[in-house]
């Protein structure tokens, strides 16, 4: 479904939302008292400007008694199998977000993947799939970088440990190509790439890659990923624990100009044994 008809559906999606709580004689602050979530957040809905999550859609239709109709319509519009399924989600709040940061531990961020690097990763965790699934993965991942190049783009941060740059995914041809890029978006203030440096050692949330999101007129989410499973949260404690998570990573990185330095070096290491194999 393309961007824009997507974007019709969720209006769509709201006003039915709208229409059938004002049927039922609610306002959206006792709606959202009943569904477990701000009445702001129900206006949101209702405007398109936030999605809900699935336990939420579930839950209105347990309160307003519409027979499954908004959890149907949420798993319809947020369906795309090109990710995951704990993943989809994501990508709609990507596309919404004023500011994304994201610390990561051994993979670079999907944002900043190039096809090569997308490639090797895809194969690497799926040996036996088809060209033709490997390609709609990589195709997707680099549809979601889209947003960086925006008008509009987020606000983005990433923390790279150093080990994401030492292991040479997809060879050194491969890995020259993405660190280059990475080089060129820092350098063109496109992104904001630090890097916790090996010699730190131990560093917060060293054991799971982390996203914060941030949005217009709605409250700051958190989504973290393990190898096989995904988790999206906006419960504001745990948000806030995520926070001072990359706060401590912020301290523990080096500066963006030493940063930017040492990832053009390992781009040269790979370059060199490129050029001698």
């Amino acid at each position: 479904m393309a961007n824009g008809s997507r974007q019709a559906a969720w209006e769509f999606f709201g006003a039915e939302l709208k229409r059938r709580r004002e049927d039922a004689g609610f306002t959206q602050v006792e709606l959202g008292s009943r569904v477990f979530v701000s009445g702001g957040y129900i206006g949101q809905f209702e405007q398109a400007i936030r999605k809900p999550q699935l336990d939420v859609a579930q839950r209105i239709d347990e309160t307003l008694q519409t027979d499954g109709f908004f959890e149907r319509t949420w798993r319809k519009l947020i369906d795309d199998k090109r990710y995951a399924d704990y993943f989809a989600e994501v990508v709609e709040l990507e596309r919404a977000a004023t500011k994304i940061c994201q610390f990561a531990p051994s993979v670079i961020p999907g944002l900043l993947q190039t096809a090569a690097y997308a490639r090797a990763v895809t194969i690497a965790a799926n040996p036996f799939v088809t060209d033709e699934y490997v390609e709609e993965k990589v195709s997707a991942r680099l549809e979601r970088a889209r947003i960086l190049k925006n008008a509009t783009r987020p606000e983005y941060w990433a923390i790279l440990h150093e080990n994401v740059l030492r292991v040479p995914v997809g060879g050194p041809a491969a890995m020259v190509m993405q660190l280059e890029l990475i080089a060129a978006l820092a350098d063109g203030r496109r992104v904001l790439v630090t890097v916790v440096p090996r010699e730190e050692g131990a560093c917060a949330s060293m054991a799971a890659m982390m996203q914060l999101m941030e949005f217009d007129d709605a409250p700051p989410t958190l989504y973290t990923e393990t190898s096989f499973s995904g988790e999206l949260l906006d419960d504001p404690a745990v948000v806030k624990r995520a926070q001072r998570a990359y706060d401590l990573l912020r301290g523990a990185a080096l500066s963006p100009k030493t940063s930017l330095a040492l990832i053009e070096s390992a781009a040269e290491d790979y370059r060199r044994c490129a050029t001698t194999t």
